[in-house]
């Protein structure tokens, strides 16, 4: 069956604009493009996080919620953002050294996914 839509009515903006109402648009313009600029910035972070489980998937080897588990770990005992974390390790791809603090926490976060698994 076909569905009959009708065409919506557009509201001209300039139609009667009042200061409030220009205020009110503005400031709604002003949150979208912030909530967008979020969601973009979440599906890099995203990606990016994936890799980095796809890297401790073939570290380890593991289940993707288990790295996924184990990234959260780490960036909690490190107090890092997880992105930060995920970003760190893909780097390493492209010979950039692991900091430190990262690198101790992987290797330390790897022992206990292996003891784990042998229990």
């Amino acid at each position: 069956m076909h569905q009959v839509t009708t065409p919506r009515t557009e509201h001209p903006l300039s139609t009667a604009a009042t200061p409030a109402r220009d205020e009110a648009l503005l400031a709604e313009v002003v949150e979208l493009r912030a909530r967008n600029e979020q969601l973009g910035q979440a599906l890099v972070s995203r990606a990016v996080i994936d890799q980095a489980c796809g890297m401790v998937m073939a570290l380890a080897p593991c289940t993707s919620e288990k790295a996924w588990d184990l990234l959260v770990d780490m960036s909690q005992r490190c107090n890092i953002k997880l992105r930060d974390v995920a970003a760190a390790l893909v780097a390493t791809t492209k010979d950039d050294p692991l900091p430190e603090p990262i690198r101790q926490e992987l290797r330390q976060a790897l022992r206990r996914l292996h003891t784990a698994d042998r229990r």
